[in-house]
């Protein structure tokens, strides 16, 4: 599996399928492995944020999420052929599990909004068992509590929601201690599961403007946007300046 570097983070560059089978690889070999998916903000965040960047680096498996980052590939001269978002990535493993009636932990979200995603889950993917499920507000004293439930249940696959750079972090803080076969960082995948949020139409996935559909729904969001013009542009002086320094 090759692996490009993208201002210090390790991407995947691996295809839908292959990103599926890797972790359906790991889920059988029961070690807490963890799966992000870094965007143009992760990228730019984790140039600063030491606890971010080790998170990042101790990822089994890293997906291109946005286009930002295929986009900051390219300028860097190592292209990732295939944009995998963590929505697409878990919709296209959860068949999987449900046909193997696998287990699935979901932690996350505001408070109901998971047991909502639960419900939803159910309906789609009827031999999944959703064995549990936290909202993303719990207080600290009450994590190993949350550690211990989520072990008691032994689910093979935890949803991390809990927006970056608390999932990242959180994933790589309890992977020595919990006992799951895989964790996947997914954002804001919860709320689209449960019908809060909705997500851009097919066409603009396909043209890369995701982001754009977001930022109208939520105007709130438009200093997030701009991280992406601010990666190509870290993308572009790294470039330029690598090949000042071979020159």
């Amino acid at each position: 599996m090759r692996r490009t570097v993208v201002l210090g983070t390790e991407i995947d560059a691996v295809s839908l399928s292959e990103a599926t089978d890797r972790a359906l690889n790991e889920m059988q070999r029961r070690r807490s492995a963890y799966v992000v998916t870094p965007n143009a903000e992760i990228l730019l965040t984790a140039r600063r944020d030491p606890a971010l960047c080790a998170a990042l680096r101790g990822a089994a498996l890293s997906l291109c999420d946005g286009v930002g980052v295929q986009l900051a590939a390219r300028i860097l001269g190592d292209p990732i052929r295939e944009r995998i978002p963590g929505v697409d990535f878990i919709r296209a493993l959860l068949p999987h599990m449900d046909r193997a009636g696998g287990r699935v932990f979901l932690l996350g979200a505001l408070p109901g909004v998971a047991e909502r995603a639960a419900r939803r889950l159910h309906e789609a993917f009827p031999a999944l068992e959703i064995v549990g499920w936290q909202d993303g507000y719990y207080a600290p004293e009450e994590e190993p509590a949350l550690v211990a439930r989520i072990n008691a249940l032994s689910p093979e696959l935890v949803i991390v929601c809990l927006g970056s750079p608390r999932q990242e972090i959180w994933m790589r803080e309890h992977a020595a201690v919990l006992r799951v076969g895989l964790m996947a960082g997914l954002g804001g995948t919860l709320d689209l599961f449960a019908g809060r949020v909705r997500r851009a139409p097919r066409w603009m996935r396909r043209a890369g403007l995701e982001w754009l559909f977001r930022t109208m729904a939520e105007p709130r969001r438009i200093a997030r946007a701009v991280r992406l013009p601010a990666l190509l542009i870290a993308a572009l002086q790294s470039r330029i300046g690598g090949k000042q320094r071979d020159g």
